[in-house]
């Protein structure tokens, strides 16, 4: 019984992060496909800790959701401003 449902809990995050890796390539605006790709990272985070590897969610969490959103928003916002001062 408890494998079952770790395994339909495992399915449901592994569809999750498709669903949202497809987002971020749809997506038109750069903000929403970088907030994609962080859901994205903080499922992968949830696999990790579903498959009990604490050590490489924190890395995953850290690293995938937080500072690579981060330094995509930065730069998405530093160069929009740029862009729309050209035209």
């Amino acid at each position: 019984m408890i494998i079952g449902s770790l395994f339909s809990l495992n399915t449901l995050v592994v569809l999750g992060m498709v669903v949202a890796a497809v987002l971020a390539l749809v997506f038109d605006k750069l903000l929403s496909a970088a907030i994609a790709m962080g859901v994205c990272g903080a499922l992968a985070a949830l696999e990790f800790v579903l498959l009990q590897a604490p050590d490489v969610a924190i890395s995953e969490a850290a690293v995938g959701a937080v500072l690579s959103t981060a330094l995509f928003v930065i730069a998405i916002k530093k160069t929009t401003k740029k862009e729309d001062e050209e035209k």
